[in-house]
Parts: structure tokens; sequence; C-alpha cells
């Protein structure tokens, strides 16, 4: 590992990933990165809670969260998942409303959070934020159509299998690293663990998906810290593999 690859990435380093970011002058990008203020979450902690007021945007340096929502009777929905370069708390710094909905880590992550007062100053002092912020904004939106499309035209076998393709394009296409719990899924598509469960049942057996397992290179997070060189780590994980593709897409009810 060079040592490039094990220093820790500096603040401009990060926004430049960030996609409203991505397209502004480094010496923009250091401005910014003056003004961010780091937190570090562990899995399952709760960032904000539905109704919180919001003060700050969240940048995700690194690891991923889970926007929910709960029902009276307690069900929780997964609305969206933010990961990596992503961000979240944008509608209540502009509405002055109380966020609506609950953000939980869904793994350890680092964020970077922007105050409500430096983001408005940027944004007057740099116009292409707004450019960016706009188009992520626009994306997402489209996002969310797609989605109310999936929930509303599929029923449950199309949904499941229907996600299982997503996943799948965030890498190759034909494999799910690091695959999620059928609880997760069922939060995720609006249907009940169970469902899930039989539903990856009758597609294994058809023989359109199999389990494997897979080494990677995770970060050891027991070595790594502020001020520490990154340190990682291979194990062996498990991960879902589509077998059929092509089966699997007139599962989901792509034609």
């Amino acid at each position: 590992m060079t040592p490039e690859e094990t220093r820790p990435r500096s603040v401009a380093e990060t926004l430049r990933d960030v996609p409203m970011f991505s397209q502004l002058r480094d010496d923009d990008l250091a401005q910014i990165a003056t003004l961010m203020h780091r937190r570090r979450v562990r899995k399952g902690e709760v960032i904000l809670l539905h109704g919180d007021r919001v003060a700050a945007l969240y940048l995700i340096a690194e690891g991923r969260v889970k926007l929910v929502a709960s029902g009276e009777d307690g069900k929780e929905v997964i609305l969206a998942i933010r990961a990596t370069g992503d961000f979240f708390g944008e509608s209540s710094l502009f509405e002055e409303q109380p966020h609506d909905t609950t953000v939980i880590a869904l793994e350890n992550t680092e964020l970077l959070l922007l105050r409500r007062e430096d983001l408005h100053r940027c944004l007057r002092d740099i116009p292409d934020i707004a450019i960016g912020l706009l188009r992520t904004l626009v994306h997402r939106l489209r996002e969310a159509d797609a989605r109310i499309g999936v929930l509303t035209l599929l029923d449950a076998s199309q949904r499941v299998a229907h996600v299982l393709l997503e996943l799948a394009d965030e890498h190759d296409g034909t494999r799910i690293s690091r695959p999620p719990t059928h609880q997760f899924l069922a939060e995720l598509i609006g249907v009940t663990r169970e469902t899930v469960s039989r539903v990856m049942s009758q597609l294994a057996e058809q023989g359109l998906i199999t389990t494997v397992r897979e080494k990677a290179i995770l970060p050891d997070r027991r070595r790594t810290g502020v001020g520490k060189p990154a340190s990682t780590i291979e194990v062996s994980q498990r991960a879902l593999q589509i077998r059929d593709r092509r089966r699997l897409e007139v599962a989901a009810g792509r034609n």
C-alpha cells in the first residue's frame, strides 16, 4: 500500500467526491473545508429523530445511513439510503421545518457537518454549489418517482426481484456484496419479513440467485482513527450471486 493510500483523506479531498461540490475549484473546496465539523457515529446510532430541528447539512464522508418513517403501528419503512458522498438534512435548512424522517447509521459512519449559516453564505459566494445541489435534488426526485411506481404497480414478489437488481447494479450487475437482511429488504419495499424470506427461497429454488462466499478488504476500525494511517483487513463474507439476470428481470416485471 502506497503512502498516498494510507494517509487519511483531507476534508477537501472528501468534498471532491460529493456531487454537490465536485465541479468546484480547489480554492473553493479548501474554503468550504475550513467550515466543516467532523462527527463519528456507530452502527445503529440515531443521528436525527423525526421532528428534530436541523441546524446543519450532513455530508457522509464514509459509511451509510437510512432515512426511515414509522407508522402508528410502529412499523418502520425505509424511505432512502444515503451512502458515502451523499448528504441529508437539506430540506429542513431551507424550509426551516422539523426534520420529517429519522436517520440511523447502517454502519460506523463519519459525517461532515456544515452549519446552516455557513451553507447559506457559501451558496451566495459560490453559485456553482447551488447548481450542484439542484442537480442532486432533481436526481433524487426521479428516484422517488421510480420508487413510487415500484411500490404501487408491482406485487411483493416483483418488488423483491426489483430491489435485488438495483442492489446488483451498484456493483457489476450480477453480485450483491454484503446483502441486506430480509428485515431490511422488507422495510425497504413495504412488505413483511416473512414475505421476503418466501420470495427469496423461491428465487433460489428457480436457480435465479444463490449465496456465495467472497473475500473483501475492509477498514480495520480497531486501528484506524484520527491522525493514524488507514489500516485494512481481509475477511470472508457472504454475497448474493445473480445466476440468471434475464429471468430475474422478467420476475421483476421488466419486459
